[in-house]
């Protein structure tokens, strides 16, 4: 199992998960759902490691990387991440 917090709140997921739905109990605002508007970006505050290479939809808009991902298009491989909602 792996987990996921923001403003300590924590959801836990299946490893490999995508982490779109656990984000949505967690507040974190959507808009696409597809990786291209940018609303969904989160800072990864604790276990960076845990999560998936960015997609390339992540790698098109430019300003991610594997410490500000898009929460649509990331996946938890395992153990824990922190997160927090980036400001616009």
């Amino acid at each position: 199992m792996a987990t996921i917090e923001s403003a300590g709140k924590v959801i836990e997921l299946k490893n490999g998960d995508i982490i779109r739905p656990a984000c949505e109990e967690l507040d974190i605002p959507f808009g696409c759902r597809s990786g291209f508007c940018g609303t969904c970006k989160i800072q990864i505050l604790e276990g960076a490691d845990n999560l998936s290479e960015l997609t390339q939809e992540e790698k098109e808009m430019g300003d991610r990387n594997q410490e500000h991902r898009l929460a649509c298009q990331t996946k938890i491989i395992s153990g824990n991440v922190k997160i927090k909602a980036e400001s616009f």
